[in-house]
């Protein structure tokens, strides 16, 4: 599999996993600030979409840090409803993976800048991978806290493990990457 197809998974699969948490909580508590020094849920969406957002329009072209970004507006609140939330997530996504899905492995050693750092377009991509589900987490952690009981697990769920593993291990060996069956099932679900 090649580097590149196996980065477009990996990114897809932790933003479904964010939205997966978002979904499970009360549309009010995307806004709820556990503490003082905190970030609601809102707060991490706007920071993920405006990083997307300038790290990713003309990526080859220009420093991802764009000179019309407010990276410390992104954390104030500006996001008000749900809606401006969802909003905000897909907008990021959409400039992030336009610029993935046009991305060749060619250019995978292209040279592109962040703040006149130069990296390899491998780099760029391996970096937000990195910080991208480093505030995955912090939505899923949230989110888990905010529904408490009701939470329906992401992962293999709690004393499921061995099970998982049988099943797992009753298949046949095969090279691809572990959000496959995933895909998989979700297109089964959709016909």
């Amino acid at each position: 599999m090649q580097t590149l197809d196996t980065l477009k998974k990996q990114f897809l699969y932790y933003k479904t996993l964010a939205e997966k948490a978002m979904n499970q909580i009360p549309e009010t508590a995307l806004f709820s600030v556990p503490t003082p020094e905190s970030n609601s849920i809102a707060i991490i969406v706007q920071h993920l979409s405006g990083n997307m957002k300038s790290r990713f329009t003309d990526f080859l072209e220009s420093d991802g840090e764009k000179p019309w970004r407010n990276r410390d507006a992104e954390f104030e609140s500006q996001i008000t409803s749900p809606s401006e939330l969802w909003e905000a997530w897909n907008q990021g996504w959409d400039v992030f993976f336009n610029s993935l899905n046009a991305l060749s492995s060619a250019d995978m050693q292209r040279i592109v800048y962040i703040r006149n750092e130069g990296h390899t377009v491998e780099e760029a991509l391996l970096r937000q991978l990195a910080h991208y589900p480093y505030h995955i987490g912090q939505i899923v952690f949230l989110a888990k806290m905010l529904v408490s009981d009701s939470w329906q697990t992401l992962s293999i769920a709690k004393n499921a493990s061995k099970s998982y593993n049988d099943e797992k291990f009753e298949r046949e060996k095969a090279i691809k990457h572990f959000t496959d069956s995933e895909i998989e099932k979700h297109k089964k679900n959709e016909n």
